[in-house]
């Protein structure tokens, strides 16, 4: 019988996620436990939504955290805004285009497929091509920033291109929200879901997502029941206040994950004192050295440079090299998590994360190092020695 407390060795996370925890949000986490109807959460409650309505650039009264990780905020958007019979474009260059189709279909919807390389960004023109062929159509979904490759698609014009053919949009934003420009009100998106513990820097287990007066109006006007109960907006709003103003009358829904939300509040604070430009700035300041200093040791990227995140890097593993013994040495020896591939790119790449307290400039130079190190000694075709001194000389610059 185990008798001891868990006491997990301190790492650095660069990977896909989860990030680096900042020590004010695991001090914010501690606090004294409230209740979730306790008047003094309550106005928490409310000053969180506006935190979150910033981060968005959005003035949508329906913004705030659900209560489980960025999957639950993907499957509140799809349960809501799709109903049996629905027609969806959903535009497919990952993983998650993927569980975008499964929830459409499990909502009873249709899914219409456009498909595009991994590691390349979605292109309007082929999208234009799928809406104009189904009129019928009642939505497009998209990944802005995809977590499996690292493409960056170009979610302003996508939402356009939705707009003119009178589809709402549903935006999967879990890797780009605080990590590059994303602005919901500017680009008429209609419902987008993120996750806590990417760009954020909070512990995994909320999903902030924000919808649009027009797709609150598709939820309370539906034909039929919403699938989940639990993430059945008309009740949720109830909860959050999502109809009313700062301060309106609460209805018991669920029981929020009290502390959790003191962590994503003072992570939202954090983005604030930063600033929002600033932050995007920084993910690219670190991007710029992290990929001066793995192109340097002869490292390729799998996206085109004018299409990839600066916050998510897929990099291909040398000729020859077992990948996965790599990440394994690295966790082993220095303490350091980088991500495996996915799907089509499982045991092909590592996918290295820059994301939210993690985008740091020792968190560079500890992975290139590190990275380094581990590939000289297994004889990989590198150029040992430059990495860190392009690294250094892109962070002067």
């Amino acid at each position: 019988m185990v008798t001891e407390s868990f006491r997990p060795p301190v790492r650095t996370l660069m990977g896909p996620g989860p990030s680096d925890v900042h020590p004010r949000m695991l001090e914010a986490m501690a606090r004294p436990t409230i209740g979730h109807l306790d008047p003094c959460f309550v106005g928490m409650m409310d000053e969180l939504k506006g935190l979150l309505q910033y981060a968005f650039r959005t003035e949508n009264r329906l913004t705030i955290p659900v209560s489980a990780p960025g999957s639950a905020g993907m499957e509140s958007a799809f349960v809501n805004l799709v109903e049996p019979g629905d027609t969806v474009i959903v535009c497919r260059n990952g993983v998650f285009g993927s569980r975008m189709k499964e929830n459409v279909e499990r909502c009873g919807g249709t899914a219409v497929m456009v498909e595009f390389d991994w590691g390349r960004a979605v292109r309007p023109e082929q999208v234009e091509e799928a809406l104009a062929a189904h009129p019928e159509a009642t939505a497009l979904a998209f990944v802005m920033a995809e977590t499996s490759t690292g493409a960056w698609s170009p979610a302003r014009e996508l939402c356009e291109l939705a707009r003119r053919y009178d589809c709402l949009t549903i935006v999967d934003a879990v890797t780009a929200l605080g990590g590059i420009p994303l602005e919901v009100d500017a680009w008429g998106i209609d419902a987008i879901y993120a996750g806590t513990q990417k760009c954020l820097s909070a512990p995994p287990g909320l999903s902030p997502v924000s919808f649009s007066d027009r797709a609150v109006a598709r939820v309370q006007s539906r034909r039929h029941p919403v699938q989940s109960w639990f993430l059945d907006l008309n009740l949720v709003m109830g909860y959050w206040g999502g109809s009313g103003g700062a301060g309106s009358k609460r209805a018991y829904h669920h029981t929020a994950p009290v502390n959790g939300l003191y962590g994503l509040h003072e992570a939202l604070v954090m983005l604030r004192e930063e600033g929002l430009e600033n932050a995007w700035a920084r993910h690219w300041r670190m991007h710029a050295a992290l990929r001066a200093g793995l192109e340097a040791m002869g490292l390729e990227f799998v996206v085109p440079e004018d299409e990839r995140l600066p916050q998510l890097n897929a990099v291909r593993a040398p000729e020859g090299v077992d990948e996965a013994a790599v990440r394994a040495e690295l966790l082993d020896r220095f303490n350091l998590e980088i991500g495996a591939g996915l799907g089509d790119f499982a045991g092909k790449v590592w996918r290295i994360g820059l994301m939210g307290h993690s985008a740091r400039a020792e968190n560079v130079m500890l992975c290139l190092g590190a990275l380094e190190a581990v590939l000289a000694a297994r004889d990989a075709p590198i150029a040992n020695g430059a990495a860190t001194a392009a690294a250094g000389a892109a962070l002067a610059g």
